[in-house]
C-alpha cells in the first residue's frame, strides 16, 4: 500500500482472490524470538531441533517386577517356580545399581534403569511378590515393609530376554530430527522438547490481534438494551476466531460512531497489535465513521516521513455476504489494519476468507496452512440456490464427510447469526453461476 490516505476504490469491483492476494503480499511473518517452552505453545518453530541424547537414555524397565536373568526362570510355572534370592529394589533414579547374579533378582519400578547382570523383568503379577504366597497383585510399598526388598521371590512365569525393558534409544537417537522448522509446537512436541531437554526454543511468537467493533448502536452483554441497541457480537466472535486461528486476541468494547474517538481508540492500541481488525462503519452511511477516522491514524509527523506507505484502501467486492471491506496499513510501525462491515455473518465470513490468512501468515506458516482447507461435495437441499450474478457467494453449510454432501443451513441473510452457530462449512457458490440445483456438487470451505 503507498498511499497516505484512505482511499476508496469503489469505483470497481473486486475479486475475492485480489484481495486476499493483495492482504498477503502486505503482511509479513514476524521476526523469530527465543521463548520458554510453556510460552511457546502454538508458535511456529523457525530452526530443525536435533536430539542431543538418546531418549531414553538407558535402558529401563515398563514393569513394575523383578530383574532377573532368563536362564535362571526357563521353564519355571506354579507349580515348579523359581525361587531367586531378591538382593535389592531399583527405582525410577537410582544410581548406584546392584549386579544380579545367578539365582539373583532385583525388585525394579517402572522407569528404573536396568541393573548390570539383568536380562528382562518379570512382572511382579508373574511372582509372588516375596510373600510366599499365591500371584501377588502389586508390590508392597518399601516404607512400609522394607523386608521385602530382600528374602526371596518365587517367578511363575517365564521371561525371554529383554522382555519388558525399553532399549536406550527406542524412542529417538542421538542425532535424529525431533522437530522440522515449521512445525507447530501443540502439547506433544512441547513435551518432545522437555523430554530432549530444551528449556527454550526460537520461534515466530503468536500475532496479537487488536478486535474492535463500532457503532453507537452496540450495548456490551451483560447490559440492559434500551430503544434502537443491540448487543455486541462481532467483537466477541472475531476475537475469539482470532484465538482459533493462533493468535493471541484483545477484544475492545464497541467503539460509538465519533471519527476522533474511533481514532484515538485505534492509535490507542497500535502499541500491542500485530494486526489491527475493525468492524462496522465501512458502508457509504452518513455514520460509517471508519473511513473519516482512519485518514491520519497514528500518521505522526507526515513531514520526517513516519507514515510512508501508510493508508487504508476502501474497496467493493465481489462477493455475498462481505461486500464493502477495507484494509492497509496504519502508524509508524505500518501495522496490518482490515476493516471489515458489521453485519454479523459478512463480518464472520470476512474473517474466514481473509484475516485468518493474515494471522497465519504473520505466524509463518507455508501456504498450504494459511487458507482453510475445503473440499468438494454435492448439495442436498429441497430446491435450487439462488445467488447474485456476478458475486461469489458464501452460504452457510453443514458438511457430511461421510455421505459426502452438504446442506444449507439458515438462509443468506448476513444478519442471521444463528444459523451461523449451527454451520460448519461455506459452501462457495462461483460468480457465473447464478443457481444451484440439488445433486450439484460445490466447493466447500472446512471451519473446523
Amino acid at each position: 500500500m503507498s498511499s497516505s490516505a484512505p482511499q476508496d476504490t469503489g469505483h470497481r469491483l473486486w475479486s475475492v482472490d485480489e484481495h486476499l492476494a493483495d492482504v498477503l503480499a502486505t503482511v509479513r511473518p514476524l521476526e523469530p524470538i527465543e521463548l520458554q517452552l510453556l510460552d511457546a505453545q502454538g508458535c511456529v518453530l523457525v530452526e530443525d531441533v536435533t536430539v542431543p541424547v538418546a531418549l531414553p537414555p538407558f535402558d529401563n524397565s515398563s514393569m513394575d517386577g523383578y530383574a532377573v536373568r532368563t536362564a535362571d526362570v526357563q521353564g519355571v510355572s506354579e507349580e515348579f517356580p523359581a525361587v531367586l534370592t531378591v538382593i535389592g529394589d531399583v527405582a525410577a533414579g537410582s544410581g548406584e545399581l546392584p549386579t544380579v547374579g545367578p539365582g539373583e533378582a532385583a525388585r525394579i519400578m517402572t522407569g528404573a534403569p536396568l541393573p548390570p547382570g539383568a536380562e528382562a523383568v518379570v512382572p511382579v503379577e508373574w511372582t509372588d511378590g516375596g510373600t510366599g504366597g499365591g500371584a501377588a497383585a502389586g508390590m508392597t510399598p518399601a516404607s512400609s515393609a522394607p523386608e521385602h526388598a530382600g528374602g526371596e521371590v518365587r517367578v511363575h512365569r517365564a521371561a525371554e530376554a529383554r522382555a519388558h525393558v525399553r532399549a536406550r534409544g527406542s524412542d529417538v537417537q542421538a542425532g535424529d530430527l525431533a522437530l522440522a522448522a515449521g512445525t507447530v509446537l501443540g502439547p506433544p512436541q512441547i513435551a518432545l522438547l522437555a523430554a530432549i531437554g530444551r528449556g527454550t526454543v526460537r520461534v515466530r511468537p503468536r500475532p496479537r490481534v487488536v478486535v474492535l467493533s463500532t457503532g453507537s448502536e452496540l450495548v456490551q452483554p451483560g447490559e440492559a438494551l434500551t430503544a434502537g441497541t443491540i448487543y455486541d457480537s462481532n467483537s466477541f466472535a472475531l476475537a475469539a476466531a482470532a484465538r482459533d486461528a493462533g493468535a493471541i486476541a484483545y477484544r475492545v468494547g464497541a467503539v460509538a460512531d465519533d471519527a476522533d474517538t474511533l481514532r484515538s481508540t485505534i492509535e490507542d492500541q497500535l502499541i500491542r497489535a500485530d494486526l489491527l481488525v475493525t468492524t462496522g462503519g465501512v458502508s457509504v452511511g452518513a455514520y460509517d465513521v471508519v473511513k473519516e477516522a482512519l485518514s491520519s491514524v497514528g500518521s505522526g509527523d507526515a513531514a520526517s516521513g513516519d507514515a510512508a506507505g501508510s493508508g487504508i484502501d476502501f474497496r467493493k467486492l465481489a462477493m455475498q455476504p462481505g461486500k464493502p471491506q477495507g484494509f492497509g496499513v496504519v502508524g509508524p510501525d505500518h501495522t496490518p489494519l482490515l476493516a471489515l462491515p458489521g453485519n454479523p455473518v459478512s463480518s464472520y465470513v470476512s474473517f474466514e476468507l481473509f484475516v485468518r490468512p493474515a494471522i497465519r501468515a504473520l505466524m509463518g506458516l507455508p501456504e498450504s496452512e494459511v487458507r482453510r482447507p475445503s473440499v468438494r461435495a454435492v448439495l442436498k437441499a429441497d430446491k435450487a440456490l439462488g445467488s447474485p450474478a456476478g458475486r461469489r457467494q458464501f452460504l452457510r453449510g453443514a458438511y457430511d464427510a461421510e455421505s459426502g454432501t452438504v446442506s444449507p443451513v439458515g438462509g443468506s441473510g448476513s444478519h442471521l447469526i444463528a444459523a451461523l452457530a449451527h454451520a460448519d462449512s461455506l459452501m462457495v457458490v462461483p460468480e457465473d453461476v447464478t443457481s444451484v440445483e440439488p445433486g450439484t456438487e460445490l466447493e466447500v470451505v472446512l471451519l473446523s
